[in-house]
């Protein structure tokens, strides 16, 4: 199995232990001599098993990203700089937009604001860091279909 798959596997059992948590949840309390639309017991069954699912599917990914290398950087290595790109990104994003933020003047005689930065500037390193990110990840993408799973 690639490891694609697996990413793909793993945010389908995710997002049914999501599905499981509302069943179990509708089905938690009932009316006195009434029956729950579905018998918690084989839900909280289910629950064990995709747990078991999720718990095998994130090992290996974790297992394969820390051992395969693309590039010359391991995968783990690829994913924590896209993480701290995407962060650094993120803050300067809000700086940028709080820097370029207009404060109306109601008379001549109030203090004008300005900004501690060239806004411009900030804008275009904030692009050069986006397209660091998407480069970085169509690389992680073409791994992810290249790299077979640590099983």
């Amino acid at each position: 199995m690639k490891l694609a798959q697996a990413l793909i596997l793993r945010a389908d059992t995710q997002k049914r232990l999501e599905q499981l948590k509302g069943r179990l949840l509708d089905n938690a309390k009932m009316q006195e001599n009434e029956r729950p639309s579905e018998d918690p017991k084989l839900l909280l069954k289910e629950l064990d098993r995709l747990s078991d699912e999720l718990f095998r599917l994130v090992l290996a990914i974790n297992l394969t990203n820390s051992s395969a290398k693309f590039e010359g950087a391991s995968l783990t290595e690829m994913i924590a700089k896209k993480d701290m790109l995407s962060q650094k990104a993120s803050v300067l994003r809000d700086f940028a937009k709080s820097a370029s933020q207009k404060v109306d003047l109601y008379s001549n005689s109030e203090i004008k604001i300005l900004s501690s930065v060239d806004v411009a500037m900030l804008q275009k390193q904030i692009d050069e860091l986006s397209k660091e990110i998407r480069e970085l990840d169509m690389k992680l993408q073409e791994a992810n279909w290249q790299v077979d799973l640590v099983e």
